[in-house]
């Protein structure tokens, strides 16, 4: 858990600091790259809940 958590704080700063340089350059690569960063990070995001929530039903039956 520990470890999700530090991969998916660091995949949003390199989002965040993705979009700082394309305000800073105004290179659109750098914009580009910020939104592949973070649709991948909330799409892993929303795997992880899904499978927590699946083993949370399982116990319960």
């Amino acid at each position: 858990m520990l470890i999700f958590r530090l991969v998916f704080g660091l995949l949003l700063l390199a989002g965040l600091l993705c979009f700082a340089m394309y305000i800073a350059t105004g290179q659109a690569g750098w914009r580009r790259r910020g939104i592949v960063i973070v649709k991948w990070t909330v799409l892993a995001a929303i795997g992880f809940f899904a499978v927590l929530i699946l083993e949370r039903l399982a116990l319960m039956l």
